[in-house]
Formats: C-alpha cells, sequence, structure tokens
C-alpha cells in the first residue's frame, strides 16, 4: 500500500491503542487458566499471531467481541504431536511460546517470515542442547522436541528481554522450581516487570530478587477477567504528532487512554519528547526502550539533532532500525551516524523527500517517517507495515486531520 500525506496539523483527542506488550503475555497466562477474558485488544498481526498459535498448541480461543476473547484450557498434556505454530512476523510470539513447545515434550513446529528467523534464538538452542532436546532451524520453520525442564538458568542481561519472559511464562508449568539469573548489564527489564506483573494478577507471584527470578513450584494460573491497557510505545507517534501540530503555542491535539501506573519502559516517551522539543535534553539513552528510537530519531531530525545511546540491539528488530532510518531519513534532508551503539543525528532543515519513502516492512519506520510527511509532505510504500501493531494509524491520524489518501 502506497499513502501520501500533505502537509497538515491534527486536532482534536485521539486515544492510544492497547498495549500488545500487554496483550501478548495477557493471552498466554489466560490460555493456561481454565477460562478467562481478555479485553481491550486490538487486532494487530502480532496478536493474531499469538492467538492463532495458541490455538494451535490447543487453548481455546473464541472471539466474544470486537476486543475481546474468552481463552482457556492450554495444558502440556493437551498439546498436540506435530503442532504447527504460525508466528508470521511476530517475535514476541516466537520468543514467548518456544519455552512452552520445549517444556511439552512434543515435537512442535514453529513457523514465521525468512526476517523473523533471522532473529537471535541461540539462548533457547543452547538450554535445548543441553538438556537433550532437538532444535533445528530452516530458513522459516524451527522444529522442537523437549529440551526444556525445571531448573537454573542463567542469561545475559544485553540480550532481549523476551527470552526471559518466555522463560517465565513457561517454568511455572514444569513441575518444579526454577531460578533465572540475569548476567552482566540488565536492558529492556521493563519488559520483564510488566511480565511479572500480569503473571501477578493470573496468580502466579514470580519473586524478583536483584536481576534474579525465582519461579515458584506447582504454580496454576488462575482465571480471571483481564483487560489491556494502552500502549506507550504507540502513544509516542500520537504525541509527537501533538507536538507537530502546536500552533503559537497552544496544543490541539489531545491524547487519551495512556496508562499511569504502568511497567512499561515505554512510559519515558513523554519525557524525552518534550524535552527534545523544549531544547532542554540532546542526549538520550534508548537502551531501556528501543521500540520508541524511530519516533524519537524522527523527532530529532524536527528538531534539529540529537545523541542516543543504547541502540545497539536495533539491528535486530524488524528492520536494521539504525540503518533503515538513516536511509529514510537522508530524504528528508537529515544526516545520521551509527556506531555500534549509539547514533547522532543531524539536520538544518527538512524538505520533501524526491522520491518516496520506503517502510521497509517494519511497522515503526513507516509512523515515523509518516510524522515527517504530515510537515513536508510525501509517499510512502509499504505504508500497510502498521497492521503488525497499529492497524488503524493512518485512519486515526487521518480522522484527526491529517491530509492522508492511498494512491497508486
Amino acid at each position: 500500500m502506497r499513502v501520501k500525506i500533505s502537509p497538515s496539523r491534527a486536532a482534536g483527542r485521539v486515544t492510544a491503542p492497547p498495549s500488545k506488550s500487554v496483550a501478548h503475555r495477557a493471552l498466554i497466562c489466560g490460555a493456561w487458566s481454565e477460562s478467562s477474558t481478555i479485553s481491550g485488544l486490538a487486532w494487530s498481526e502480532d496478536i493474531s499471531a499469538t492467538c492463532d498459535c495458541l490455538t494451535a498448541l490447543g487453548a481455546k480461543v473464541r472471539r466474544i467481541a470486537d476486543d475481546t476473547v474468552a481463552i482457556g484450557g492450554l495444558t502440556l498434556a493437551g498439546i498436540p504431536e506435530g503442532a504447527v505454530l504460525p508466528c508470521r512476523e511476530s517475535g514476541s510470539t516466537l520468543r514467548f511460546l518456544l519455552p512452552v513447545a520445549m517444556l511439552s515434550g512434543k515435537t512442535v513446529h514453529l513457523t514465521g517470515s525468512a526476517r523473523l528467523m533471522e532473529r537471535p534464538l541461540g539462548i533457547y538452542k543452547t538450554i535445548s542442547t543441553q538438556n537433550g532436546g532437538v532444535f533445528d532451524a530452516e530458513e522459516q520453520r524451527i522444529t522442537v522436541r523437549g529440551g526444556l525442564s525445571a531448573g537454573d538458568f542463567e542469561v545475559a542481561g544485553n540480550i532481549s528481554s523476551q527470552f526471559i519472559t518466555g522463560l517465565m511464562l513457561a517454568l511455572p508449568l514444569a513441575g518444579g522450581a526454577s531460578r533465572i539469573g540475569v548476567t552482566g548489564p540488565f536492558e529492556s527489564r521493563s519488559y520483564t516487570d510488566i511480565t511479572a506483573r500480569v503473571m501477578r494478577e493470573f496468580g502466579v507471584a514470580v519473586d524478583c530478587v536483584g536481576d534474579t527470578f525465582e519461579i515458584p513450584a506447582g504454580a496454576a494460573f488462575a482465571s480471571r477477567e483481564y483487560a489491556v491497557e494502552g500502549d506507550c510505545s504507540n502513544a509516542a507517534f500520537l504525541e509527537a504528532l501533538a507536538l507537530l501540530s502546536v500552533d503559537d503555542g497552544r496544543r490541539n491535539l489531545e491524547v487519551l487512554g495512556v496508562p499511569e501506573d504502568t511497567a512499561q519502559g515505554d512510559r519515558v516517551y513523554r519525557g524525552m519528547l518534550h524535552s527534545l522539543a523544549d531544547g532542554t535534553r540532546r542526549e538520550f539513552d534508548l537502551s531501556d526502550c528501543p521500540d520508541l528510537a524511530p519516533c524519537m530519531f524522527a523527532m530529532a531530525a524536527y528538531y534539529g539533532g540529537a545523541h542516543f545511546t543504547g541502540t545497539a540491539r536495533l539491528a535486530l528488530k524488524e528492520s536494521d532500525r539504525a540503518a533503515v532510518c538513516a536511509e529514510e531519513l537522508a530524504k528528508f534532508g537529515a544526516r545520521m551516524t551509527v556506531g555500534a551503539n549509539d547514533v547522532t543525528v543531524e539536520c538544518d532543515a527538512l524538505h520533501a523527500p524526491a522520491e518516496p519513502i520506503s517502510g521497509h516492512n517494519d511497522h515503526r519506520i513507516v509512523m515515523a517517517t509518516a510524522l515527517l510527511c504530515t510537515v513536508t509532505g510525501g509517499v510512502i510504500d509499504g505504508a500497510e507495515a502498521v497492521a503488525k501493531s497499529y492497524p488503524d494509524f493512518f485512519t486515526v491520524i487521518g480522522k484527526a486531520g491529517i491530509s492522508v489518501s492511498s494512491v497508486m
């Protein structure tokens, strides 16, 4: 899909979409319960992938309203031999459910795009190998059989926290107590905080002592009604749009639905954006909020530049986000210097891109470049990538007054 955005400003009220991070975790916890209700879901590609995979594992997943599912009944014994889990392009789905598949002892196949399968999975392969399991990786399929049981695990803190979350969500069913120790600098800890909070809501108390997670033996996930909170990572794009739409110091766009009490690491988005806008900060650490990077890079270009650290893991996302942003923001006149773990953005003046922007099949790249297009105008190819996390993004900003249209 190709969209054209003309220079325009937003006004009125917009509501942040539900948190994808929270929704993944709530769905898995709900699946382990006898019967739960999860409301406040947005049917992005990633959330649909998690629901489809839980169904393939044997959970009962029934949509009972536009944003609500009844879910439950997943057991290790009930996971069918040879189950095929269609993870599509969802890294969270793949990394959260791989330990479940390994723990079952059954042969389970997890499929997905070639780009998804390029993302690191070495932690799970090492665990499987050490425990006599099977872990075969192909271009678009991973096959596992066994390889996980209760015990002590050590995980490096500078890799994706999704590995830790995957173990946290599976090990309560392992039949014995487990311990997950995080070694070295613990990046993206906030995501494991989200996991622990959601698990507590479903009756499984994970003790977090320093950088160690204690998983109790014999834990059972309780049935409950759970409402997914608003998403800070996508709210950042709406807040950025509000800043771009300020007129004579007057804010014209109000962003609603953002939780005040949240464990989401991306909750820092508002302070980061506003300090960038008022010039009080030009140095930002993204190690605990990497999903904010494309939005922050785009806004740094608008405000004349900034320096970012903690960017190494951006290369392992849906695209190589630092490199891709450097390529696409250059079309607006920005200059980006990408280091091993830092990024510098410089820009003297923005201009309309002379050629279409490429979305690189990455939802956050599309939304970040869309922000700058509201200032300069521009065309974005591959805009359908927003379906991964925020399918209604262009509809929402269009209703708020942004001039956006589909073009051939």
